[in-house]
């Protein structure tokens, strides 16, 4: 039985992604990867926790290993399984797995959509131990020093179903991540789209008028992501309103009162 060869190399990122400091989350990420403590990251949908990871991982020159958590990830999902291949059976690494031995970060995005089970998994590799229990395999990986246990959740989308354990959380050096300022994000949406410094001002503000309205009709208002998504067709040649109501109105509700009332604030801002 032969396991899968995995290249680290493949998940280098090699161009620094662009990625605008908020605080001091660059050094608090730092000191915690040189210590060895995992790292969580907390913050309403696109406000920059991946595009924050991928800069990290690219500072810090370190491999990702990006999971996209959902309701059907299972802890062999993570770990790895057998699995037949021409007539072989063949060990598969999953992509925790996979990280340990090869001293890369593995960056499990919205946590609490993963199965509660599926969680338990990185308990030992979150503590004084940073072990992978690998029981179908009879074996107990070591993490080496440059290993990086991140995870990230939305705190909004918390329920009694889908909450992140106290016996997980405190495990964790915690960052909060928000939605930048005016200036920066701003800046973000110019220089991620090429947009003009007015639009960019323009979508801005009509992205703060949404979030107003986080609790009041709205789940959660425009992110810095549909920002850019909205100036990308600006830029293209979409008019203004047409595009916040293409990426950003229908992106944030299905309620027709709601849609109305939306398109009509981006109305009064263009």
């Amino acid at each position: 039985m032969k396991a899968k060869s995995f290249k680290p190399e493949e998940y280098f990122i090699e161009s620094e992604p662009y990625y605008e400091p908020v605080g001091k989350e660059i050094e608090v990420f730092e000191a915690a990867y040189n210590n060895q403590l995992p790292v969580l990251l907390k913050g309403p949908t696109g406000c920059g926790k991946t595009r924050f990871m991928e800069y990290m991982s690219w500072r810090i020159k370190r491999s990702l290993l990006t999971v996209s958590c959902h309701d059907d990830l299972t802890a062999s999902d993570l770990v790895g399984r057998y699995l037949v291949t021409g007539g072989e059976t063949v060990w598969v690494d999953g992509p925790l797995a996979r990280a340990v031995r090869a001293g890369s970060i593995c960056y499990l995005d919205e946590i609490v959509e993963a199965r509660k089970d599926t969680t338990v998994v990185i308990h030992p590799l979150c503590d004084d131990r940073r072990v992978l229990p690998m029981e179908k395999l009879g074996e107990l990986l070591e993490a080496p020093p440059e290993f990086c246990m991140a995870i990230s959740y939305n705190p909004g989308y918390q329920s009694v179903l889908k909450d992140l354990k106290q016996s997980t959380r405190q495990r964790f050096v915690a960052l909060e991540f928000d939605y930048p300022d005016t200036a920066i994000e701003q800046k973000i949406v110019g220089k991620e789209t090429g947009v003009d410094g007015d639009t960019a001002k323009q979508l801005v503000k009509f992205a703060r008028m949404t979030r107003n309205l986080k609790g009041n009709g709205l789940d959660e208002g425009a992110s810095t992501r549909l920002l850019v998504h909205a100036a990308k067709l600006i830029v293209a040649g979409v008019d203004p309103v047409t595009a916040c109501a293409s990426s950003i109105s229908q992106a944030l509700t299905d309620d027709p009162e709601m849609l109305a009332a939306v398109n009509e604030l981006s109305a009064s801002v263009f």
